[in-house]
């Protein structure tokens, strides 16, 4: 087990967050306006402070506590509904009950202690997601605003969801054919190798959201002189520029793994593999590409995650995805539907680089 002092530090900030926090909850009179703060005192039924000694627990030397503190945290987000609940009771159809910051304090510090390295750590986590499915599927949740709006907008999610990930592997899959070839290229070439790195380096420093601006005047003149372009379905808006500018942050990482992978090989196997008369293909197909998966899938892992992160900017340019959401609920000042739009690109990086971070300790 992980000594007991770390842990202490997230279970110490939930406990402050609960205890202090002047803001648990929020009673607003719509989605739009601000609310007026309540404490933890004031909306959290008895039994909900049952949180509290399954939070010592989570933070204790002991194997279950990833188990306790998984359970604290669903203790508290059901308090924290049944507070939400009691607010609307009896007021008006528009208002809206919030989770104030106090509450966000204590559920991060909580998820922490849950996703805590040491053992029980995967059982714990399966128990809290199938912990926040029953408590989503028996109504606990309804009450919070967040829970609102996703209702009023569930079918405009999953759309955006379903374009979040399609532009996703899109870009990553352009920027993987990409960065194959330059890796290829730079083989047979120090200075094409060099000059690649330094090209796609100068591409980091630019910011999305101008590299994204200024792509679509030049896609703009490309399909003016290139008419036919645009019949096939590209266009200065919308999810072109997006894939473009997207595949080139993701090439350096993935040219840089690729790179690594294929130089890493042990020079004696080369020199086994070519006298056993391997050509440059064989070699590279047998040889160089099994023993260099482990940094192809670090690069990858670096690159699928960073894709989750930036097609959400896509937004700005027309393309879709989680990102229109975030944008527009930036646009009407609308918290609830900002974090409907962002909670999901969170929850999709986690998973993604938590399923390509297994296959990589594998690999």
């Amino acid at each position: 087990m992980a000594p007991t002092w770390p842990r202490l530090l997230p279970a110490g900030l939930a406990l402050a967050a609960l205890i202090l926090g002047p803001d648990a909850l929020s009673l607003a009179p719509n989605r739009l306006m601000p609310g007026a703060p309540l404490s933890a005192h004031d909306v959290l039924p008895g039994w909900a402070w049952l949180a509290v000694p399954l939070l010592a627990l989570g933070a204790a030397p002991w194997r279950l506590a990833p188990l306790a503190a998984a359970g604290a945290l669903l203790v508290l987000l059901a308090g924290l509904g049944a507070g939400a609940a009691a607010l609307l009771d009896g007021a008006a159809p528009a208002a809206r009950a919030t989770l104030g910051s106090a509450a966000w304090v204590a559920l991060a510090a909580l998820a922490a202690l849950v996703f805590w390295p040491g053992q029980r750590r995967l059982l714990a986590a399966a128990l809290l997601v199938l912990g926040l499915g029953v408590l989503a599927w028996g109504g606990v949740l309804d009450g919070f605003s967040l829970a609102v709006e996703f209702r009023a907008r569930r079918e405009a999610v999953g759309a955006a969801l379903a374009t979040h990930l399609w532009l996703s592997l899109s870009a990553l899959g352009l920027a993987s054919a990409l960065a194959s070839l330059l890796a290829l290229a730079g083989l047979a070439s120090a200075r094409l190798a060099a000059f690649f790195d330094a090209l796609l380096g100068g591409v980091q420093v630019v910011p999305a959201i101008a590299l994204f601006g200024l792509l679509v005047p030049l896609l703009a003149a490309l399909l003016g002189a290139f008419p036919g372009l645009r019949a096939a379905g590209f266009g200065a808006i919308g999810a072109t520029p997006a894939l473009i500018g997207i595949a080139l942050y993701l090439s350096l990482p993935l040219l840089r793994a690729l790179r690594t992978g294929l130089t890493a090989t042990d020079p004696a196997v080369i020199q086994a593999a070519t006298a056993l008369g391997m050509g440059r293909g064989r070699m590279l197909a047998w040889v160089r590409l099994p023993l260099g998966l482990p940094h192809f899938l670090g690069g990858l892992r670096v690159a699928a995650v960073q894709a989750v992160g930036l097609v959400t900017l896509g937004g700005l340019v027309g393309a879709g995805g989680l990102g229109a959401l975030v944008f527009e609920g930036m646009s009407q000042f609308a918290t609830d539907l900002i974090l409907l739009g962002a909670l999901p690109v969170v929850a999709l990086a986690l998973a993604v680089d938590a399923g390509l971070g297994a296959m990589e300790r594998r690999a």
